[in-house]
C-alpha cells in the first residue's frame, strides 16, 4: 500500500503550503503514484486520521495548538517540519519580545480579549520532529528530494554549511563588500543562495547550520566596522525564537 501523506496548518501564512503545490508537472504526478494524500486543506476537502507521514506548517502560536500539534505526532509515525515557522518559530516568534497582553492590545486593540495568544515556538518546541524542509517558503526540489528520500526509508540529505558556500559558487560579491549586512556565514544553505543572487542579502530564514562558527563572524563584522547587536536586530525576523539570536 502507498504511504498515507498529510498536511497540516498552524500559525502562518500557509505559503508553503501553497509552494508545495508548485511542483513540475512529473513531480506531481510522480508523487500522486507514490503516495496517497489523505489531508490537504489547500487542495482537498476530504480528511482522514489514518496517516503515515505529517507535513506541519506553521508555528505554535495558541495553547490549543499544543494539543492538536501533539495529536498529530501521536498519528504520524515520521514527523516534517515544513518552512521557517515550523522549523524555527519564524516571524511569529516577534510577538515574543512583547508581554503577551501587549502583542494583543497593538493587533486587536480593545476587542484582544477574544484571542488566546502564548509565546511563538516551532514544532520541535511541543513534539519530536523527525525532518525539516527549511525556508521561507522552502526550496520546492528540496521537497521532492525529502518526499522521495523517505519513501526509500533513507534519511534526507540536507546541507549543513553556510550560504556563503552556494554564494561563492554563483559567483556572487560579497553582501558585505557592497556596504550591506548579512547572516549568509552562519545560515544553513540549501536555498541556492537565491536571496544574495537576486541582488538582496540573506534574512536567516533556514535557520543556523548545527555548529555555526561564531568567531568567524564575529571577524567579519569587525572587519567591516559592524557589530554583533546590529546583525542581531536587523536580521531577527525569522531567529529569535529561545537563545538563537544571543
Amino acid at each position: 500500500m502507498k504511504p498515507k501523506v498529510a498536511f497540516f496548518d498552524f500559525s502562518g501564512c500557509e505559503g508553503c503550503q501553497l509552494d508545495a503545490l508548485n511542483l513540475d508537472a512529473g513531480d506531481v504526478v510522480d508523487l500522486l503514484n507514490a503516495v496517497d494524500i489523505v489531508n490537504f486543506r489547500e487542495v482537498m476537502t476530504e480528511r482522514a486520521d489514518d496517516y503515515d507521514i505529517a507535513f506541519i506548517e506553521g508555528s505554535v502560536t495558541r495553547e490549543s495548538e499544543i494539543a492538536r500539534l501533539q495529536k498529530i505526532r501521536s498519528q504520524a509515525k515520521v514527523l516534517v517540519a515544513l518552512g521557517a515557522c515550523a522549523s524555527i518559530g519564524g516571524v511569529n516568534c516577534l510577538k515574543n519580545h512583547l508581554p503577551m497582553e501587549e502583542a494583543l492590545r497593538i493587533v486587536y486593540g480593545d476587542k484582544a480579549g477574544y484571542y488566546d495568544t502564548i509565546p511563538a515556538r516551532p514544532a520541535n518546541a511541543v513534539v519530536a520532529v523527525d525532518y525539516y524542509v527549511r525556508g521561507c517558503p522552502p526550496v520546492t526540489g528540496e521537497l521532492v528530494k525529502v518526499v522521495k528520500a523517505l519513501l526509500l526509508g533513507k534519511k534526507p540529505e540536507i546541507p549543513n554549511f553556510p550560504v556563503c558556500v552556494e554564494c561563492k559558487m554563483a559567483g556572487n560579491i560579497c553582501v558585505f563588500e557592497r556596504g550591506k549586512t548579512c547572516l549568509g556565514p552562519v545560515i544553513r544553505a540549501g536555498c541556492s543562495a537565491i536571496c544574495v543572487t537576486s541582488g538582496r542579502h540573506c534574512w536567516g530564514c533556514r535557520g543556523l547550520v548545527d555548529e555555526p562558527n561564531v568567531d568567524s563572524e564575529k571577524d567579519i563584522l569587525q572587519k567591516y566596522g559592524l557589530t554583533v547587536a546590529q546583525v542581531v536586530e536587523k536580521f531577527k525576523i525569522y531567529n529569535t525564537y529561545g537563545d538563537v539570536a544571543k
